[in-house]
């Protein structure tokens, strides 16, 4: 009998992966990796390789969610699938992980750096005042859903930050930041709500936990005007602000000095 480790890759390169998870890479009979939940916009298979000393076998989103190939690989040998940030922000692995418990295949976890508390970190909010996370999807006929929107207005009536995540196909396709302020700008029209709007505050990270960062805070339709760094991108739509989360906007991302 085998195992199936789930490694978390951390942040935008390969230079993200814990030292345990290099281990663990290092010394798996199988390495797998997947890039449909998220990616490393910093690296590529070949870097991952020349680090780990290990083929890769990238899964497409199919053979992930089908989960066959990886628990054939771990019923008979140590494997391990990559995954950017970290590894069970996805429910897909966690679907993963219960099929590996009731197979009987023992699993362990190496976390990563997630966005989901480095966003925060990198504007200087408070984590424990973010509630729930959504995503903007991709715009299609028939499909403009308003649930993104939806869950930024709950957050901010109790006060809450939200962070925002834009929609990544496999093909590598990213959705554009620019794009995702414009989908909930028309979100806000649709629900004819006047509790989102231009002159809402809003914050773009570019590239969290490499040393390009970028952020920037100021009235979302203000960003939609402006140069917002290369991607992997999110979004932060603040609720509250603690008078120290209000200076860490001004001074980390350059917003309005009367928030």
């Amino acid at each position: 009998m085998g195992r199936l480790v789930f490694i978390g890759l951390g942040l935008h390169d390969e230079r993200g992966v814990t030292l345990r998870g290099l281990e663990e890479a290092r010394s798996a009979d199988v390495v797998f990796a997947e890039e449909y939940t998220s990616r490393l916009s910093g690296a590529s298979l070949g870097s991952l390789e020349r680090l780990m000393n290990h083929k890769v076998k990238t899964l497409t989103r199919a053979e992930v969610e089908d989960g066959s190939i990886v628990l054939e690989a771990a019923e008979r040998s140590n494997a391990a699938l990559l995954v950017a940030g970290d590894p069970m922000a996805a429910t897909t692995h966690v679907e993963l992980r219960l099929r590996a418990a009731r197979a009987k295949i023992p699993t362990e976890i190496v976390h990563g750096v997630s966005i989901l508390t480095a966003a925060a970190g990198a504007l200087g909010l408070q984590v424990y005042k973010f509630g729930r996370t959504t995503t903007v999807p991709f715009a299609a006929p028939g499909f403009r859903p308003t649930s993104p929107l939806e869950a930024i207005l709950g957050n901010r009536r109790a006060g809450l930050h939200t962070l925002v995540l834009l929609d990544l196909r496999e093909d590598g396709t990213f959705l554009d930041p620019k794009d995702a302020i414009a989908s909930l700008l028309e979100m806000a029209s649709s629900m004819k709500t006047a509790e989102f709007g231009a002159r809402t505050l809003a914050c773009v990270l570019s590239r969290v936990g490499s040393p390009q960062v970028r952020a920037h805070a100021a009235p979302i339709a203000d960003l939609a005007t402006r140069e917002l760094g290369p991607p992997l991108h999110c979004l932060v739509i603040p609720g509250d602000l603690h008078f120290l989360e209000k200076e860490a906007l001004i001074v980390f991302a350059g917003a309005p000095h009367d928030l």
